[in-house]
């Protein structure tokens, strides 16, 4: 009840009381009628005060309930895994660059176009790699064979730095034409050559330009690997069952890809920024009330640049504002999510895992 009229009514009732039954001169009755009034306030009051602090104590407590409920093992409210790409030295001849667009005849030598790529190698990781050393996290690096042969050191320098050393092929080549012995052969000789420069054997893939076969998940699962990230359904990991057994799948992004954004559609480094904000944004509510996970990829040559590190180091500190943001590679995602029991199961291609 609106506490102005039932204050008016409980006074008005007080009032006929007090004339009808009270025999008490003028200014007596007067004094009586304001005090009157003064208790019916103090009582009305007093109800609606309790009334009030009934609604924020349960208003605290479902807040309390919110906070108290976790949606990922480790606690976190959302899972941010970056990923870095280190494929200079192993792009094939006229790959995409900023000069392919007027591509020179072929056997022809593009020495600008090779130039930026080994940007990548000489500048780019490093320059990467100071910035999660100063942040202390770690990231993904998803290697190509023959980029590490060709900078061993810069290969070495990854796994030094504590980062997650997987599997992107020995070549950029197609594998979605491969037969299921020629894939299996490409995959372990790109795995082979960085174990034998890093120390580290991968357990994570990713194939040139997600393009995978309808053999890829098998190949992977014989050569005992733990998951892949050639996906993009899903905004948190989830498993896969591949020959009646669970496969992990980290899923990639487009939307936060240096290569697509930048390259691609020729965004600005605050453009980009821009962007992984709004996604943080989303993704961190959300990660309230479900489990929620941000991938962000960058490629030695394009998200190495000066510009884009101070953006990316820009949206570091931004994200490490909000309580229970955490960097994780995407091994360390894939062993915690196996087996918990809250982990999405997603066999929309069953057909091809079987």
């Amino acid at each position: 009840m609106d506490f102005y009229k039932f204050t008016i009514n409980f006074y008005n009732i007080c009032q006929w009381i007090i004339d009808e039954f009270c025999l008490i001169n003028t200014f007596k009755m007067k004094y009586i009628k304001q005090s009157v009034l003064l208790l019916a306030s103090a009582i009305v009051l007093m109800s609606f005060s309790d009334h009030e602090k009934g609604k924020t104590e349960k208003k605290q407590q479902y807040e309390k309930q919110a906070r108290t409920k976790k949606y990922w093992p480790n606690g976190a409210q959302l899972v941010i895994s970056v990923s870095m790409q280190f494929e200079t030295g192993g792009q094939p001849e006229g790959a995409e660059s900023p000069f392919s667009g007027t591509p020179l005849p072929k056997g022809q030598p593009d020495l600008p176009a090779e130039s930026w790529y080994r940007y990548g190698g000489n500048e780019g990781i490093y320059r990467m790699l100071d910035l999660w050393k100063k942040y202390d996290i770690k990231v993904t690096s998803h290697v190509v064979g023959s980029a590490a042969e060709k900078y061993p050191e810069v290969a070495k320098a990854i796994a030094n730095g504590g980062h997650e050393i997987a599997a992107h092929g020995f070549t950029w080549d197609n594998q979605w034409n491969k037969n299921y012995a020629d894939e299996l052969n490409f995959v372990k000789k790109g795995v082979d050559v960085v174990e034998k420069i890093t120390g580290q054997k991968a357990v994570g893939y990713n194939a040139n330009w997600l393009r995978r076969s309808p053999n890829t998940l098998k190949v992977l699962q014989e050569l005992g690997f733990l998951y892949h990230i050639d996906d993009l359904s899903h905004d948190e990991p989830f498993i896969t069952k591949v020959k009646g057994k669970n496969f992990v799948v980290v899923p990639y992004t487009l939307r936060n890809n240096d290569i697509v954004n930048i390259e691609g559609k020729h965004w600005s480094p605050e453009q980009f920024l821009a962007q992984l904000k709004f996604e943080f944004d989303r993704l961190y509510e959300e990660g309230a009330s479900k489990r929620r996970m941000m991938s962000i990829s960058f490629h030695d040559r394009i998200g190495g640049t000066p510009a884009m590190v101070h953006a990316m180091e820009e949206f570091i500190k931004y994200a490490k504002e909000k309580h229970g943001v955490v960097f994780m590679r995407k091994d360390d995602i894939a062993k915690m999510v196996m087996n918990d029991p809250d982990t999405p199961v997603d066999n929309s291609e069953e057909k091809f895992n079987k």
